[in-house]
């Protein structure tokens, strides 16, 4: 595919707090080999991260269309991304944060793995984790199938979306069902994606990944908290993820009348089996141990929570403090 006949793409860049890494993240979306749209958006934090991307935007001559916008208030990931979204003219949306590095290839590479793959929607890619000072940093993340659909994750058992750091969508993921529900981006658009066409993660590194004190994945799994604390705050953040997830899908179904059959089939066993998941940390972080018996239950009727809800139903007959929670 020649640069002409590429789809247009925009790079949204969505940045807070980042004030010592957006130096390095806008260069290299400066970088990028096709000419894009680059909208560069602060989340209303109260650092320098918006006055450097303005003073870099100001100074840019080159091939991409660049603009810098800054929300009026904090509203967070998901919210974020559905105030941004909107502003794109790209048919291609690829998602870069404030303080990752893309490498020159990724939005080419991304082109290029749309177009080899007409039914995929969305898809992801492997990175370099690195540490807040560049250092390399290496991190687990799981491999999708590949490519796959709704029956993977409902196979998988858990939220198995793609990497938002990663994340590259045809804009009707978003367009076709409107503003995202629920804290988190990824697992919705990923199962947005599945319910139109397919996903897909790209076994090429596209980015490095970088991990510190603030980043969001840092926020998200307590990983500088104080122990005591931190498996509670997991819980009630994934507890969030989840029931926010089913609650955008099953949006996100009702606006497909003709979803029927195994289609219809998986997007129930996930709703089902993501509810149940909620339900079931819910009741060990807060509730008796009889309260635990009718999610665990439900789990062990459910395909796709079976497993998880058997391992659970081992904690039981264990004190609380051993699974990481207070008596």
């Amino acid at each position: 595919m020649t640069h002409a006949d590429a789809p247009s793409v925009t790079i949204l860049l969505l940045c807070h707090k980042d004030e010592r890494f957006i130096r390095a993240s806008l260069e290299a979306a400066f970088a990028q080999t096709v000419p894009c749209e680059i909208i560069v958006s602060n989340d209303c934090s109260g650092d320098r991260t918006f006055d450097i991307a303005q003073e870099m935007v100001a100074q840019y001559h080159g091939h991409h269309r660049v603009s810098v916008r800054r929300n009026e208030r904090n509203l967070g990931v998901a919210e974020h991304v559905n105030a941004t979204v909107p502003l794109a003219s790209g048919e291609i949306i690829v998602m870069m944060a404030g303080d990752d590095i893309a490498y020159p290839h990724r939005v080419a590479a991304t082109l290029d793995a749309f177009a080899r793959n007409p039914r995929v929607t969305i898809l992801g890619s492997d990175f370099d984790g690195i540490d807040e000072e560049g250092r390399a940093h290496p991190l687990r993340f799981r491999p999708r199938p590949d490519p796959f659909g709704l029956d993977a994750f409902v196979q998988a058992g858990r939220l198995i979306g793609l990497l938002g750091a990663t994340i590259a969508f045809r804009r009707e993921v978003f367009d076709r069902f409107g503003p995202i529900l629920g804290p988190i981006e990824d697992n919705a658009l990923s199962l947005r994606g599945a319910l139109l066409g397919q996903c897909l993660q790209l076994q090429d590194k596209l980015i490095q990944y970088r991990q510190h004190a603030g980043s969001v994945s840092a926020g998200v799994f307590a990983r500088n908290e104080s122990q005591d604390v931190a498996m509670r705050r997991r819980y009630e953040r994934t507890i969030r993820f989840y029931r926010g997830t089913a609650d955008d899908l099953e949006q996100c179904a009702t606006q497909l009348p003709d979803l029927a059959g195994e289609g219809r089939r998986h997007v129930d066993d996930i709703l089902a089996m993501y509810r149940i998941e909620a339900d079931s940390r819910e009741a060990l972080l807060e509730r008796p141990r009889l309260h635990w018996v009718r999610p665990i239950l439900r789990g062990l009727m459910q395909r796709g929570a079976r497993r998880k809800s058997a391992e659970r139903a081992l904690k039981l007959f264990v004190p609380r403090r051993w699974i990481g929670l207070r008596a």
